[in-house]
This record gives structure tokens, C-alpha cells and sequence, in this order.
């Protein structure tokens, strides 16, 4: 790859996050004004200390106005910044460059979404027209066709495998029961997912993240001038975005057991931090688990399993909250909720917590001496998307 990376030049000195919920009482303002007072108070800073903004959503609003006009930012550049569902993650690493080219001091990246009552029960997907040859099928059909994939190509008992991703479906729930600000509190069984009726290939709706209302905001400094907000901040160690070429629904080789353009970010992201091992030196990681089979993939991917073997380890529960790697530990996608352009900046609040040992203690990860985090978000569909990955750790250096 060809980033140099940005490691320990930025710091993140505060983070804020709403509920994400059906938010009928709650205007696309309100959220970002709750998002935006919360993050201001974990930093400690005022808004006139922030030098510039930038604003992550997909569907909610055009440009950097619907921030700057319910928080009132008169003067100072707003950017509104969309890249499918990894926007959050996004306004956050263009806030980050920011920082680090010295353009300017203290940065704020919010990501919101309002949809619930928008005359959509999910996102509006755009009717972009094509010669009849691209992909036709829903998200969660897309993505129900890595079982199969899976199940030939390593040899898994279909049933089986059902049963695997039904069980990162608990896992998520149980984690999201202990999380005020989560969509769904309500533990589940993989037994009962895997009873439930399906709704593309073998995928429940409880294979499915939900749909939800929320914002959630981040702030950034350099890093030399971290202590004077911050008395533990975390340190930006790498932040990876790459794109594929949207081919992969063409490409005949394509076999849907991996989703390269999340291989290729995390290899970018561990050469950045000068991560040798992610399974022995990453203490926690939230992950885009849009639908079950996905966060199966990831942990190939992201190296947190040997190839094939994923499957396994989600049995022995290596990526539960006592687990060797917890994972999505506020309850992912799937439990927390997915309001698009919020969900990376999400993933990073949970980090934040738990680096910081500030997560509840029902839901606190084991104390490893591990000191990094990791935050991967992804838009698009296997074959055709984009994806982040960012590491962040207690210390500099």
C-alpha cells in the first residue's frame, strides 16, 4: 500500500455518542446537537475551541449546513463527507489528515443518520440504472450468499454454519443487553434465530442489523497538545480507507469466502501501526457486522482467525466478552444499531470506553496489558465496496 500513515501524530481527546433507537421525538438537528454537546463535554473543550468540522451522513442532508445550522458554527469550514456505510469513519480520517498537516489545531468529526421517519423503513438505496449485468439482489441476500461459499469451500455442514453466525447474533445481543444507548437490549438464543423464519437464503431478520436514528462525534488535536484537554487520551496509530472496483459481482473467480477490500485495509492498518500479530496485540475490536456472515468473514480477514477456522472460534466463544479477542463488546450493528453515517463514529466511542476502562463493568473486556483497539467499518456489498480500518492505542510511541 502506499499510505505512510499518520502513527501518533493525532490524538483523540474526546468522544460523544446518542442512543440509537426509532427516534420518532428527534429531528436530524437534535441528534446532532446531543451528539455534538456530549463530545464537547468528554473533550472538556468548548465549541468556538474547534477549528473545523466535519459532517458524516448518507442520506440525511447534502452538505456541511445541516451541522453548522443547529449548532450555530458561523465562520468555519464544515465538510460533508459520504462514503456508503463507512461515512463516519470517514468524516473522522479526513479530520485526522487534517490535523496532522498541520492545517489546523482541534478538529470535530460528527456522523448522523435519520431515517426511521423519513418515508423509508430502510435506507433508500439510489435506482441507478445498468445494462442488467450488475447485482439485483437486497443487502442481506448479497450477503446470505457467503454461507453456501463458506460451507463448500472449507467444508462446514451448512447447518452448522447457520448455527455459527446465529451464535455471533447472541454474542452481539448479550453484549448490546448491557448498553443503555443500544437499539435492541434484549438477549437472544441462536437456537431461537435459527428457528425463525428466513428472509434471504438461510438469514433471519435477527441475522440483520437494525435500522436506527443516531449521531455520535469525535475530537481530535495533535497529538503534543493531547494532555492539555486530556489526561488519558488515545492515539491514532493507523487509519486505512481503500475501495475495490465494484467488480467482484462480474468476476467469475469471485467466491465470496473473503471480502478483499477488508483484507487489504487491515493489512494497510497493521503495516501502519507496526502491528505484527492483531490476535496477541489487539485488545478489543469493534466490527461491521451488517449481517451475521459478515463479522464470520472479518475475522478472517482482519487476521483475528487462520483461515477457515473462524467458525471454530466463534463455537469457542475466542471473540466473546471474557473471550481471547472480544469483539463488538456495545453490541455491534446488530444489537446497537445502524444509523449509517454514525456507526463508525460509534465503533469508536465503545473503543474509547473501553481502552480507557470506563465501559460498565458487565461489559468490561479482561485486562490483558494489551493497550490497542481496533475499529473496522465497510460500505458496499461483498465484492463491490469500500473499507476502513483504524487502530488506536493508550500510549504514544
Amino acid at each position: 500500500m502506499a499510505s505512510h500513515g499518520i502513527k501518533d501524530q493525532v490524538a483523540i481527546i474526546g468522544v460523544g455518542c446518542t442512543p440509537f433507537a426509532e427516534h420518532w421525538d428527534k429531528s436530524l438537528d437534535d441528534l446532532i446537537i446531543d451528539a455534538a454537546h456530549a463530545t464537547y463535554a468528554s473533550a472538556g473543550v468548548a465549541q468556538t475551541d474547534v477549528d473545523a468540522f466535519w459532517f458524516g451522513t448518507s442520506q440525511s442532508a447534502a452538505s456541511g449546513l445541516a451541522m453548522a445550522g443547529p449548532l450555530k458554527i458561523q465562520g468555519k469550514p464544515v465538510t460533508r463527507v459520504e462514503n456508503y456505510c463507512a461515512t463516519g469513519s470517514e468524516a473522522m480520517r479526513q479530520a485526522a489528515y487534517a490535523v496532522a498537516s498541520g492545517a489546523y489545531d482541534v478538529v470535530m468529526a460528527v456522523g448522523a443518520e435519520k431515517v426511521k421517519d423519513g418515508g423509508y423503513q430502510g435506507l433508500n438505496a439510489f435506482p441507478i440504472p445498468t445494462d442488467g449485468t450488475q447485482r439485483t439482489l437486497t443487502a442481506a441476500g448479497m450477503f446470505s450468499l457467503i454461507l453456501p461459499a463458506y460451507s463448500s469451500k472449507y467444508g462446514v455442514d451448512e447447518d452448522q454454519l447457520r448455527y455459527v453466525v446465529a451464535r455471533i447474533a447472541e454474542k452481539n445481543h448479550f453484549n448490546g443487553a448491557r448498553n443503555p444507548l443500544a437499539q435492541f437490549r434484549r438477549e437472544t438464543s441462536a437456537e431461537k434465530i435459527c428457528q425463525m423464519a428466513a428472509v434471504a437464503g438461510k438469514l433471519s431478520v435477527f441475522d440483520c442489523a437494525g435500522v436506527a436514528d443516531g449521531a455520535a462525534g469525535v475530537i481530535l488535536c495533535r497529538a503534543e497538545d493531547a494532555h492539555r484537554y486530556c489526561d488519558n487520551p488515545l492515539y491514532i496509530k493507523a487509519l486505512s480507507m481503500v475501495a475495490g472496483t465494484g467488480a467482484g459481482s462480474l468476476d467469475p473467480d469471485y467466491d465470496y469466502t473473503t471480502l478483499d477490500e477488508c483484507r487489504w485495509a487491515a493489512d494497510d492498518a497493521y503495516a501502519q501501526a507496526g502491528v505484527a500479530d492483531p490476535r496477541s496485540e489487539i485488545a478489543v475490536a469493534e466490527v461491521h457486522d451488517c449481517f451475521t456472515p459478515t463479522e464470520l468473514l472479518l475475522m478472517e480477514d482482519l487476521g483475528f482467525s487462520e483461515r477457515g477456522r473462524a467458525w471454530q472460534d466463534e463455537l469457542d466463544g475466542a471473540f466473546a466478552l471474557d473471550g481471547r479477542l472480544p469483539v463488538n463488546t456495545d453490541g455491534g450493528l446488530k444489537s446497537f444499531g445502524h444509523p449509517v453515517g454514525a456507526s463508525g463514529l460509534r465503533m469508536l466511542y465503545e473503543v474509547w470506553l473501553q481502552l480507557r476502562g470506563e465501559a460498565p463493568d458487565d461489559r468490561s473486556i479482561p485486562v490483558t496489558g494489551r493497550t490497542l483497539g481496533l475499529t473496522h467499518n465497510l460500505g458496499g456489498y461483498p465484492g463491490e465496496m469500500v473499507s476502513f480500518v483504524g487502530i488506536y492505542g493508550t500510549e504514544p510511541g
